[in-house]
């Protein structure tokens, strides 16, 4: 399933999380400049070099720690350069519930928390396969972790999908609407039986392991992290057809104040 937007307004900007946006993109199209000036013949062996240089390398880090440390910071702002396929969809995802978790911490916090996510999805890779000469990169490890935050503090809020199943686009129309820990869940199932899949396999691919550590340490690291205790009221879903408009304010009802209390009882989701 593939997340579209939520319904839950933030009270001040996410400028952390726009800036790790911002960065990520950047970073793209600086790699896509050097491929572009290596031309036709070089861009592949230009590609291998730039990721092989900043991408987070399992047995360089378990030999050289120390010297391999850098690149497990450098990896999260790295995505594959061969399309936009790899960026476009954990920045889709960063941009729904980034925001949210953000608003929950506080900059300063949020920033922290997404750093030790990609850090602690880093190492899940490399103590799974602490022999691999291939490259890791990517933001989906840290942004596990915002997943697991999200999930955690909000179980219930409405998330508008793309319908995955055509004959409902009859009942339901193109769009569907679910709680958040549905496609958190999805996420996480999805990745887990992916990656003990792939125990015992060679060569490049998705790293699964990286998505489940972020995972996992979000989950672990959200009440540590959490500025507002317990976390802000919300929207909960109700049907699977999202509404016909969003809040008129992506600030919340009014700007910096929180949404009006629902006068539902305690949420069973939540902590």
């Amino acid at each position: 399933m593939v997340p579209l937007r939520d319904r839950l307004p933030v009270r001040r900007p996410p400028y952390v999380n726009w800036l790790i946006i911002v960065a990520n993109v950047c970073v793209f199209v600086w790699t896509q400049a050097l491929l572009s000036v290596a031309g036709p013949r070089g861009a592949e062996a230009r590609a291998y070099t730039l990721l092989m240089e900043y991408g987070l390398v399992p047995a360089r880090l378990v030999q050289e720690p120390l010297a391999a440390l850098p690149t497990m910071f450098s990896s999260m702002f790295m995505h594959d350069p061969s399309g936009w396929a790899h960026l476009g969809g954990n920045m889709l995802y960063l941009w729904i519930f980034g925001d949210n978790v953000e608003d929950a911490m506080g900059s300063r916090r949020y920033a922290l928390f997404y750093v030790l996510c990609g850090m602690a999805a880093a190492l899940a890779q490399v103590v799974v396969n602490p022999s691999s000469v291939v490259p890791m990169v990517g933001a989906s490890g840290a942004i596990s972790g915002v997943l697991a935050a999200y999930g955690s503090l909000y179980p219930r809020s409405p998330i508008t999908v793309l319908n995955p199943i055509l004959p409902l686009w009859l009942f339901f129309g193109l769009f569907l609407e679910l709680p958040a820990w549905v496609i958190i869940l999805e996420y996480f199932v999805v990745n887990l039986f992916s990656g003990l899949g792939s125990l015992g396999g060679t060569g490049g691919g998705v790293a699964f392991f990286a998505h489940l550590g972020g995972f996992v340490a979000g989950a672990l690291l959200v009440r540590v992290f959490l500025r507002d205790k317990p976390p802000r009221d919300h929207d909960r879903w109700t049907q699977f057809r999202p509404p016909a408009q969003r809040p008129k304010s992506p600030y919340g009802p009014p700007y910096g104040a929180p949404p009006p209390r629902r006068p539902s009882g305690r949420d069973p989701w939540g902590w």
